[in-house]
């Protein structure tokens, strides 16, 4: 197989732009938040395709949802009031946590082989106390291949003996043609849903036997986000549609405990792998939060997912 890697400097962003040249599959990442911008294939026509909203734009729009795909961590969604306390020391930071403001640092590229990959790195150097207290780092890896694109998070703990608590995923929003046009393939299984009106979690839940097929849940509810544990799904792979622009995503979900089904309206769904979940409306302290992450002294955590780009029959 044959990848290739540019950079490329636009309205002030530094993009890497990796390419399957022989498969048409491409990826687009920013620096910024090492926010993956574009994901697109190569059509029968001969043009690329994105997948994502506004994929490969990074023009602020008029107005609705300005990102592609959101890197949350090390929280997600929201802190109640901008704020918590972890271990009794006070953090602060806006919606899905400090990773998405920070200018990453290219960790690697490789276009040897079945696959290429892009790493990116943020180190305890690359934020302060009142972000994060604890010395911890991730690399985020993106790869691309035959099958699709992998996303791998890897954190490591460098506090000798403290054990580091953090909650992290991925906000990638999928176009459509319109918010009517598309559609969510759920695999079967037993899934949890937490309520949590105003953004933060009520406490109230309701667990949902399903039987495969189309979301059973109406489409004006996404503003508010459906928020899913993945308590019993033997598969968990997910399928976007949008049979109008023929676009299809398959995502492989295996190992991840929860989803946001998320959109404001816009021609666009976020399904968005998380490790974690919001505050509750009755803040827990950090390390208590509902779905938290724990790294122990001196360790490791890795967590992954893949998603498969294609076109699918309008018909």
């Amino acid at each position: 197989m044959k990848f290739s890697h540019t950079e490329e400097n636009r309205d002030g962003r530094h993009l890497d732009v990796l390419t399957d040249e022989e498969d048409g599959l491409r990826m687009i990442v920013s620096r910024l938040g090492a926010e993956l911008i574009s994901m697109a294939r190569i059509s029968e026509a001969g043009e690329w395709i994105g997948f994502l909203y506004r994929d490969n734009d990074i023009t602020p729009p008029p107005e609705g949802w300005a990102n592609h795909s959101t890197v949350m961590g090390y929280y997600l969604h929201r802190l109640k009031n901008g704020s918590s306390l972890y271990r009794g020391h006070q953090i602060k930071g806006g919606t899905h946590g400090f990773l998405r403001a920070k200018t990453w640092h290219l960790g690697g590229c490789s276009t040897e082989g079945s696959g290429a990959s892009l790493k990116y790195q943020i180190t305890p150097d690359d934020f302060s106390e009142i972000e994060y207290p604890l010395k911890v780092s991730v690399d985020l890896t993106y790869q691309i291949g035959a099958d699709g694109m992998g996303v791998l998070f890897e954190f490591r703990n460098h506090e000798p003996e403290l054990t580091a608590h953090v909650s992290f995923g991925l906000h990638p929003g999928f176009g459509a043609d319109s918010f009517d046009s598309f559609h969510l393939q759920m695999p079967r299984g037993l899934y949890r849903r937490y309520f949590s009106p105003d953004n933060f979690l009520s406490g109230e839940t309701r667990d949902i036997e399903f039987s495969g097929g189309e979301m059973p849940f109406p489409k004006n509810e996404l503003p508010g986000s459906i928020i899913l544990e993945l308590v019993n799904v033997p598969r968990p792979q997910f399928s976007f549609v949008d049979p109008p622009s023929g676009r299809w995503v398959i995502m492989d979900l295996a190992g991840v405990p929860y989803i946001t089904l998320w959109s404001d309206g816009g021609p666009f769904l976020c399904v968005e792998p998380c490790w974690g979940l919001t505050d509750h409306h009755e803040q827990r302290a950090f390390e208590k939060k509902q779905g938290i992450q724990t790294i122990p002294p001196a360790g490791e955590l890795r967590a992954s997912f893949s998603m498969t780009p294609q076109f699918a029959s309008c018909d």
